[in-house]
């Protein structure tokens, strides 16, 4: 009798119940990071660009991904694939970048929005929040299928999944009003709509007009995990590390983040707490592999002494400080001891 791949078997597997991040296995899990490699990091051939390192809260630290980045059998494909069925009557969803795919139905001028980038799908029971780095990412719900944009195959990028009950999409959408995302497909109909005003708000193009022009809350995840979203308003006027996050989660960051853009901001010292540039990515085993931030797209930080981690879509650089934007942490163990040990190298003060 002939035996089914395991990776056909993630594909082939449709669950009951909420929407949830899946992972690499093709089940539900509460949240899963997945960290794209550079292209030069890995093989050459047709998987250049396409490797990846998931971690999710039992994979006990980093491990190689199921199969390349733009297959629906991995965690991000399997994710996102409710939105391809062609079948979304009940379904909501946001899909936001401010470098939204070519294939979108209209020109953009994403000059005045936010620097940031995520999905949110949602059912009647609930859904997930997907923040990430990825530019023209994802194809909007119209697309044939899931796919991996050629323009984010060089760098590296990272994906912070997060599963969340109904319950909390209202807080997330009143986070969005802060960082003014360029929504370019959506999907919020009858009794989302009525439920949901914030995100319709979001959709609309409404955002915050009056102080403060920061806000932070706490969400909970499906299984009952704190996580705490930052997010900033064009207004506020500051870079989100230095300017803030470092204050409000009381310690030293290390920051990756995107160096090759305009206004780069130093490693900041002038604090009580010390902002510092990642320089060199360094993941454990002797396969490595290590690069360096230049050739890394994802934002990310850990606290130097813990437990905190944070994964967003913020860079440090003088444009974003006029810019909305956020970042997601926690105090997940599992996550601080995976991201900490990643920065080989920082720029001192």
């Amino acid at each position: 009798m002939a035996t089914i791949s395991p990776l056909l078997l993630a594909l082939l597997w449709v669950p009951a119940g909420a929407l949830t991040c899946y992972g690499d296995s093709g089940r539900p899990v509460d949240w899963f990071v997945v960290y794209k490699l550079p292209a030069y990091s890995g093989s050459g051939g047709p998987q250049k660009g396409l490797l990846y390192k998931y971690l999710d809260q039992d994979s006990r630290g980093w491990r190689d991904g199921v199969g390349t980045i733009d297959s629906s059998a991995g965690a991000v494909g399997r994710s996102l694939l409710p939105l391809y069925r062609g079948n979304t009557s009940q379904l909501a969803f946001l899909l936001y970048n401010d470098q939204p795919p070519p294939s979108s139905s209209r020109a953009w001028d994403s000059s005045s929005r936010g620097h940031t980038k995520g999905v949110l799908l949602l059912d009647q029971d609930g859904g997930f929040w997907l923040v990430h780095s990825v530019p023209h990412f994802p194809s909007p719900a119209s697309s044939a299928a899931y796919g991996w944009p050629p323009s984010a195959l060089k760098y590296g990028q990272t994906l912070l999944c997060v599963s969340f009950p109904l319950t909390e999409f209202s807080r997330i959408g009143s986070q969005l009003t802060y960082t003014f995302p360029l929504v370019y497909d959506h999907k919020l109909e009858g009794f989302f709509a009525q439920k949901f005003p914030e995100l319709e708000d979001v959709i609309k193009g409404h955002h915050i007009s009056h102080e403060p022009w920061n806000r932070s809350v706490t969400l909970t995840s499906q299984a009952g995990a704190t996580f705490q979203s930052f997010a900033k308003s064009t207004y506020f006027g500051d870079d989100l590390y230095s300017g803030w996050l470092a204050e409000a989660l009381g310690s030293d960051l290390q920051v990756q983040f995107w160096q090759r853009s305009p206004g780069i901001l130093p490693s900041n010292c002038s604090g009580v707490w010390k902002v510092l540039d990642v320089t060199q990515i360094d993941f454990p085993g002797p396969a490595g592999p290590t690069f360096n931030a230049t050739e890394d797209h994802s934002k990310w930080c850990v606290a130097t002494g813990g437990p905190w981690t944070c994964v967003g879509d913020m860079n440090r650089n003088e444009g974003e400080e006029h810019r909305g934007g956020g970042t997601v942490c926690a105090q997940l163990p599992a996550l601080w001891k995976a991201f900490q040990p990643l920065v080989k190298h920082f720029e001192k003060c």
